[in-house]
């Protein structure tokens, strides 16, 4: 069988906060219309407070890799959004026909201040990657749709 989703690959710095999030949110909301995978330009581990805050929300990112980006993963890619400016910067070139958007989420792995005001951070960050997903879930949806009809 074909599988026609849309194979979308989430980019950043360290894969171990926003693009894993990115991830979350897109498997969690979107997996009847996509394939997801996220990785980064290096690869930092996974962030404990990113997957505290995503547990918060009722999503478990705990399972997911943090991985560092391959040729393979971006020929797989239909879609590749970078997460940072960083990864924006250093996103391997992409062979014909893969699109490239660009989300700059703020990196609460860069926070300071009291526990609260850090994880305050990460939750802002996690909702702003919803509220992404969500619309780019809902802009596929109605792709998919239109060529159904």
């Amino acid at each position: 069988m074909n599988d026609s989703r849309t194979r979308i690959l989430f980019l950043c710095t360290g894969n171990s906060c926003r693009s894993q999030m990115a991830e979350g949110w897109a498997r969690h909301l979107g997996s009847d219309v996509l394939v997801v995978e996220s990785a980064g330009i290096e690869a930092h581990g996974k962030n404990p407070r990113a997957i505290r805050v995503m547990a918060e929300a009722g999503v478990d990112i705990s399972g997911q890799e943090s991985t560092r980006v391959t040729d393979e993963m971006i020929r797989r890619a239909d879609l590749v959004v970078t997460v940072c400016g960083h990864a924006d910067e250093h996103c391997p070139l992409l062979p014909p026909g893969v699109t490239k958007i660009h989300w700059p989420l703020d990196d609460p792995a860069k926070a300071t201040g009291t526990e609260e005001e850090i994880m305050a951070k990460f939750r802002a960050t996690r909702d702003e990657a919803r509220s992404r997903v969500e619309a780019l879930i809902d802009q596929i949806r109605r792709r998919v749709a239109r060529g159904r009809s």
